[in-house]
């Protein structure tokens, strides 16, 4: 059984805080079960998104979240369009803002097929 988005955001922050990083929720989605972007924000201006990974990645009893990067370290105007159509098509998302070096630590990434 996978844990609700709301509980998983919130363990989420707490690490990230633990580590000394900054984190908050920039949009607040269905709590039982809303998709959870992850929006990572860099010293430079950069940034990268982690987006829930494609079924095809999930086991039969795998109760893991799992994400998938959909863009690395692009300019933030990019993924404000790129976010912008993933709300026209779920407006039940998360989205979660993180100040932190390695994000993809405290994820369970996928790797996208060659």
């Amino acid at each position: 059984m996978r844990l609700k988005s709301d509980i998983f955001v919130s363990a989420l922050i707490r690490r990230v805080f633990g580590q000394g990083g900054f984190a908050a929720v920039e949009k607040k989605g269905a709590e039982e079960a809303g998709a959870i972007f992850i929006r990572q924000r860099f010293r430079d201006g950069l940034e990268t998104l982690y987006a829930p990974a494609p079924q095809n990645f999930f086991g039969e009893d795998d109760g893991q979240r799992k994400f998938e990067v959909r863009a690395e370290k692009v300019e933030a105007g990019a993924l404000g369009d790129l976010l912008a159509r993933e709300l026209r098509f779920d407006p039940d998302l998360w989205l979660v803002e993180l100040e932190t070096d390695d994000a993809a630590s405290l994820l369970d990434l996928v790797k996208p097929a060659d």
